[in-house]
């Protein structure tokens, strides 16, 4: 028979327990220009990792590493992917989306076919070694409709590439680049300029000649993309999932 006293410690053990706060995680993103936070003067441009971020609790810092125009030779060749896996711990998640700058042979951040798939390995492997979780996004859609009004996707072949990597490791994926042109379809030809960096002359400061950008979001465009990521990792059931506040708490 067990004491009471010991009883009523070993009670106050479960309880406590039961209470023991979830362990806090990072949340490294991985990627280009379309993911990464812009300067003040590029504003109202947005990447979509700007938004995602407060989308998580308090256990979730998510470190937003993409940008502008690197591909996934770049990224490594620039010593930008070694601190993330110096840093990298058990728990914590690792967002990984190129292709935007790795297909476009004209520039200086081509990666061939042949190289990108490594490439995707090295960041899946490298994490795993660190027991953190890496989840594969395909590039997203550029805004490109055809004389019918029908969205025309634009990374066709790497985005496939990605896809059949994610398959063969067993990896998360987020189909963003399919699931992006079905939100462009969805918003049509016109009001998809909504959803990006589409400015008339002198409607802002930063841009007093106007913009018109078919690839890069405006806030409206970023927090859209950025929901289409999070609907995925609950869909994925990704432990991720339980960390993502009520939408009435997100800011």
């Amino acid at each position: 028979m067990i004491p009471m006293h010991r009883f009523s410690l070993l009670a106050i053990l479960l309880v406590l327990s039961a209470f023991t706060p979830p362990t806090k995680i990072t949340v490294y993103l991985i990627g280009d220009s379309t993911m990464s936070i812009k300067q003040v003067k590029a504003y109202p441009e947005t990447g979509w990792g700007m938004p995602f971020a407060y989308f998580f609790d308090e256990t979730v810092t998510v470190d937003n590493r993409a940008q502008n125009g690197r591909s996934t030779r770049t990224f490594i060749e620039e010593n930008r992917w070694q601190p993330v896996v110096d840093q990298l711990k058990e728990g914590d998640h690792v967002f990984i989306q190129f292709g935007h700058n790795d297909e476009v042979p004209t520039k200086k951040s081509y990666t061939t076919e042949a190289d990108f798939r490594p490439n995707l390995l090295r960041f899946i492997t490298e994490t795993r070694a660190k027991k953190a979780t890496p989840v594969l996004i395909t590039p997203v859609a550029r805004r490109k409709f055809d004389e019918a009004g029908k969205v025309e996707g634009t990374h066709t072949v790497y985005a496939e590439l990605v896809r059949k990597v994610a398959a063969e490791n067993k990896t998360p994926l987020i189909d963003l680049d399919t699931q992006s042109q079905q939100l462009l379809q969805q918003f049509g030809v016109e009001n998809s300029k909504l959803l990006f960096l589409q400015l008339a002359p002198g409607e802002h400061p930063n841009y007093p000649e106007g913009k018109e950008d078919n690839t890069h979001f405006s806030e409206l465009g970023a927090r859209r993309m950025a929901e289409i990521v999070l609907a995925n990792i609950k869909s994925l059931k990704l432990d991720l999932a339980d960390r993502i506040v009520k939408p009435e708490k997100a800011k």
